[in-house]
């Protein structure tokens, strides 16, 4: 259109219909032609009477300027082309000068452009409404919550790069004067389940790939988190990266609306630890552990992970160890602790990303409403926009689908009643009779879903709480038994029963007839989905956490709150929140943006036919092209219809004087309109069929030709006669011009000339007068000159003798000080030739020691490994020096022994004893060095198996370590707990705790070892003990040097007792029952590889075969 025009109707200049309601004929293939008409155009707006239908064009178009938003305020909804900004204008003006509520309705399915109708609705009342300081703040906050919301709940799907993934219903707050106060955003099912897993070709939200992407190193560091995509298991990767999307500019933009939403840095990190931890989680992966019971029991893998994800969120690391491994289920004032295979530690696990993700983005959705909450208590006017998934039918259709149709399934019942709600009224308030409309009403499909007692919700809820074993299955046996002869539900079973043969329905399906076509639901999942269930030993273990958010995040988790009521279903909440969210859009005067998808393939100018039609059948337009049209087709106010067609009728041309109505009248009643075409209403003339309307604008469209025809006449008469009159004024102006200007030529030349001659005489004069004036200023700086030079020769003269008398009166000084000194010399020398050398030599020593000494300012280190010592500078202080390091040494050996607690200094004895022990001695005692001797290796505390071992032993445990016991017969290991407290040691079954063997330390009189790099040793009992019954022990253990030094310190700090003796030999004796046995080492190669191999040779000799080194 160009600049010079102006439309003052949707009806000008119109590309196929813009107004659906007005097509003719009417059907579906008229519709979808006229559809794809507008979209060639560039048109991607088209209403259906106060419904705007919206094709995404998949390209940025320039319809969205400043300059459209001036042109759409303050316009009348049906005077310019359609637009979006055409409605929410609408719905503004009524809000702020009729005092309604209004709700704006955006629906369509996943990539149909939803989100984005919704930015540009909320840009469009932001553009329009008041300035000021707290008012562009207030909508600066609004408009920066999608960036972030976007970040958290939408994600690149098959048909949408960045599809919202929740329901969003926004209220905006505004005041008497129209200016926004605030807004509070509701969500609605945010589908958790694409944390944990995506389908092929799609990704997780947008919040994972922007922090990798867009996060500094140094944060990275900080959330121990690594750029590469590929090492997270929650991560898809066919499709980590798409075209368009710039996730690193995202990370940036969406930390910049957190600021400007009013996040603090500290939640800012928070919220980064969290995403974080969720990434970690998914990286957990479990083993399986056998159990004396004969039970798997799930294990973790690799704990580095598990380590850096409790790091991150200050969680023990064993206290969700655990949680993963045990199930804790209590019923009145029972507790029963169960463990848990692999597949149920994956199964919490996910359970607990998702919990954890989707807690999160409810957070930020109540932390973003405390930001922009309205701070006035007083009256407010509410504009709401809901931007919620559309219907969805895929081939694998599951729970999400099903509660996703059942909200559209409401929304579409809540659309129709309220369309004829509004024709209904409009009728009444105009004084025209009301014909009832016949519609299909979907409460019946409704009333299927979420009737109380016999819906799918509420079967599937009460399934979910029976006990018993409850499957899917079960769950599909009852709906074929309740619903089976409902009209609108349909499975195998029901249709066997009918003697009706479907090989489309398959055995673990069914399919609800819903107004949009026929879903086929699989079961599978629907009950695991509906309990939506976290074990409480994972809300406990989070409750544990030191991080600031995950106390607010799992509140169940507090042990002084538990409550062993079952939480609420998943689809009980969500039934809850529609009718929450429908009690709303009814209390509100509706808007409606129906979106459509013209192609699967989210390219520009592609319209498919058959993904359209679809679309306009499920959204039910065609019926609301019926609804609208069922009584009159057009209408429109008396007054700007009698200013359209007012040419029509020569006496309503060119001025109407009189009433609207009355002009109208006259009008339809010259051009001979049928009476049953029209009716009058109280403000507005009411068009029954389209036809009509057509006749008035084709009659009008040739009067405006003729109109124009005669004023281009009498436009281009005018035109050349205020031409010729132009030109003669024009020639008058153009003469005097001239004469003036020759007059002004011959002035300026005399003046010219005067000019010149003026100036040279002035100049003579002035360079005569110049030539005197420096004449006379040489003679005086002449004279000035001279006066100065004379005056200048006499000081000269003056200075000259003054200096010459100053030199004499200096000799005279000079001579005389020296005559002093050599009379002083003279006297004084035999003095000092006696004593110079000593006082000298003394003098050197002490400035060489003074030296010395401060040398050693600089201290060496303080350890007392470290042997630098400052060079020697001289040899007469060899001695000084050699005792300075000696004294130094102990000094800082004192200062680094005072350092020690008493359990290091034990420690260190130990490490002490046994360098005594073995130096030198035996071939393992290197590798035991850097060892710190920990003494507890398996738990006996911690280990809930060792219960009943830990109270068995009553004296304080200081080594427990699983050792392997030699068998007597033939040389065959068993594993046993070794157990040694300061009276005994004992040896116990590794499974189940039972005690083996007990012996008092009295009772032992010496250990043997080999000199080999192996981990066997001989406990000898004393002869005629109690313990020495069946023999010596023969053990072997990785910690040999530490249970060998602690039983030598035991026994050395004992005094009721002897020192245990200590035998390192490669053969030694062992008494087994009433044979001696003698053990032999040997260095070989044994037949399992690198270990140690213990074989029974014959009744006398037991051969242990080592490695060699």
């Amino acid at each position: 259109m160009s600049k010079m025009e102006v439309k003052t109707s949707l009806l000008d200049n119109m590309i196929g219909v813009g107004d659906m309601v007005l097509i003719e004929p009417l059907s579906e293939d008229t519709f979808i032609e006229n559809l794809k008409k507008r979209f060639d155009h560039n048109e991607i707006y088209t209403y259906i009477g106060s419904v705007v239908i919206s094709m995404n064009p998949y390209k940025s178009l320039p319809i969205y300027t400043a300059e459209k938003v001036e042109e759409y305020r303050n316009r009348n909804f049906y005077e310019l082309s359609p637009h979006v900004y055409a409605l929410a204008d609408e719905a503004y003006r009524s809000l702020r000068e009729q005092d309604k509520d209004q709700c704006i309705l955006i629906t369509g399915e996943s990539g149909a452009g939803k989100t984005e109708a919704s930015k540009f609705v909320m840009s469009y009342v932001a553009a329009v409404c008041g300035k000021g300081q707290e008012v562009n703040k207030v909508k600066e906050q609004l408009l920066q919550s999608n960036p972030v919301l976007e970040a958290f709940g939408n994600a690149k799907t098959v048909r949408n790069d960045n599809s919202s993934r929740f329901g969003k219903y926004m209220d905006i707050e505004f005041d008497f004067k129209g200016d926004p106060l605030g807004g509070v955003i509701s969500n609605y099912l945010l589908e958790k389940s694409r944390v944990v897993k995506q389908p092929r070709g799609e990704r997780n939200f947008h919040i994972f790939y922007q922090l990798l992407s867009g996060a500094s190193d140094d944060t990275l560091k900080k959330l121990k988190l690594d750029r590469d995509f590929s090492k997270y298991n929650y991560l898809s990767l066919d499709s980590a990266t798409v075209n368009g999307l710039d996730d690193a500019a995202s990370f940036r933009t969406v930390r910049n609306a957190m600021q400007i939403v009013g996040f603090m840095e500290d939640e800012v990190q928070s919220i980064l630890e969290l995403v974080a931890a969720v990434l970690k989680l998914g990286n957990i992966e479990f083993k399986p552990e056998s159990r004396c019971n004969g039970y798997d029991e799930s294990r973790v893998k690799d704990k580095n992970d598990l380590k850096e994800m409790c790091e991150l969120l200050g969680i023990e690391q064993s206290v969700l160890e655990r949680a993963f491994s045990f199930r804790t289920v209590e019923a009145k004032m029972e507790k029963m602790s169960t463990t848990l295979n692999v597949a149920q530690a994956y199964y919490a696990r996910d359970a607990l990303a998702k919990n954890l993700y989707s807690r999160l983005f409810s957070w930020l959705v109540n932390r973003i409403n405390e930001s922009i909450k309205a701070q006035t208590k007083s009256r407010k006017k509410v504009m709401g926009v809901l931007d919620i998934y559309g219907f969805e039918i895929f081939e694998d259709n599951s729970f999400e689908q099903f509660i996703i149709n059942y909200c559209n399934e409401k929304l579409q019942q809540i659309f129709i009643e309220l369309t004829l709600r509004e024709e209904q009224e409009e009728y009444v308030r105009e004084g025209i009779e009301w014909t009832n409309i016949e519609y299909f009403n979907n409460a019946i499909i409704c009333d299927l879903i979420e009737n109380n007692k016999n819906g799918i919700l509420a079967m599937l809820d009460e399934e979910c709480l029976r006990p018993g074993t409850v499957t899917d299955e079960t769950f599909l046996d009852k709906l074929n038994t309740v619903c089976a002869e409902h009209q609108h539900f349909e499975s195998r079973q029901s249709k066997n029963s009918k003697f009706l043969t479907d090989h489309s329905l398959p055995h673990n399906c069914f399919r609800i007839q819903h107004y949009a076509g026929k879903v086929l639901y699989r079961v599978e999942g629907f009950v695991d989905k509906n309990n939506d269930l976290l074990y409480r030993d994972l809300s406990q273990a989070m409750y544990k956490a030191n991080h600031s958010l995950i106390k607010i995040l799992f509140p169940e988790g507090n042990p002084a709150k538990v409550n062993l009521k079952r939480p609420p279903t998943a689809g009980f909440q969500f039934k809850a929140s529609v009718g929450t969210l429908m009690k709303n859009l009814l209390s509100k005067n509706p808007n409606y943006i129906r979106c459509i998808k013209p192609n699967d393939k989210k390219a520009a100018h592609i319209f498919t036919d058959s993904l359209v039609c679809h679309q306009v059948r499920y959204l039910g337009l065609m019926e609301n092209v019926r609804v609208r049209r069922a009584g009159y087709a057009f209408r429109q106010a008396y007054e700007p219809c009698l200013e359209r067609y007012k040419m029509l009728c020569k006496q309503t041309w060119p001025h109407w004087k009189g009433p609207a109505r009355g002009g109208v009248e006259v009008l339809l009643t010259d051009l001979q309109v049928p009476a049953e075409e029209f009716a009058y209403g109280r403000s507005k003339i009411f068009i029954r069929n389209p036809r009509t309307l057509f006749f008035l604008e084709e009659k009008r469209r040739q009067c405006l030709e003729d109109l124009a025809t005669l004023i281009q006449k009498i436009y281009r008469g005018w035109k050349s006669r205020t031409h010729f009159l132009l030109l003669k004024k024009s020639q008058v102006v153009v003469a005097a011009w001239y004469r003036r200007f020759a007059q002004q030529k011959k002035y300026q030349n005399i003046r010219s000339s005067a000019l010149v001659f003026q100036s040279f005489i002035r100049g003579w004069k002035a360079r005569k007068l110049l030539r005197e004036l420096k004449h006379k200023k040489r003679c005086e700086k002449a004279v000035s000159t001279i006066s100065a030079y004379w005056h200048g020769t006499q000081a000269r003269r003056e200075l000259k003798r003054l200096k010459e008398e100053a030199r004499r009166k200096h000799a005279v000084a000079v001579i005389w000080a020296y005559w002093l000194g050599l009379k002083v010399r003279r006297e004084y020398r035999k003095f000092f030739r006696a004593n110079a050398g000593k006082k000298i030599y003394d003098f050197t020593i002490q400035r060489i020691m003074q030296k010395y000494f401060l040398g050693l300012k600089k201290m060496p280190s303080m350890s007392p490994v470290d042997k630098s010592w400052p060079a020697r500078p001289y040899g007469f202080l060899d001695g000084t020096h050699q005792e300075l390091r000696r004294i130094f040494h102990l000094w800082r050996c004192k200062k680094y022994r005072s350092q020690f607690t008493e359990e290091k200094k034990a420690t260190y004895e130990e490490k002490l004893a046994a360098s005594e022990l073995f130096k030198d001695k035996k071939a393992l005692y290197p590798s035991s060095v850097g060892q710190p001797f920990k003494g507890d290796y398996v738990e006996m505390t911690k280990n809930p198996k060792y219960q009943k071992l830990n109270s068995f032993v009553e004296d304080k445990v200081l080594v427990a370590d699983v050792v392997s016991k030699i068998n007597r017969a033939n040389g065959k290991v068993t594993p046993r707990i070794f157990l040694l407290t300061k009276k005994s040691l004992v040896l116990a079954d590794q499974k189940t705790g039972q005690v083996k063997a007990s012996v008092p330390l009295p009772d032992l009189s010496s250990v043997s070892v080999s000199t080999q790099n192996d981990g066997f040793f001989a406990l000898k009992l004393k002869e005629g003990s109690t313990s020495a019954a069946k023999g010596d022990f023969l053990l072997s253990s990785d910690r040999l040097i530490e249970i060998i030094t602690k039983l030598h310190c035991i026994g050395a700090t004992s005094a009721d007792r002897n020192k245990i003796n200590i035998d390192i030999s490669d053969e030694f004796l062992v008494q087994f029952k009433q044979d001696k046995v003698c053990v032999k080492f040997i260095q070989g190669t044994p037949k399992n590889g690198n270990g140690v191999a213990c074989k029974r040779k014959n009744n006398r000799l037991l051969e242990v075969s080592v490695p060699s080194p």
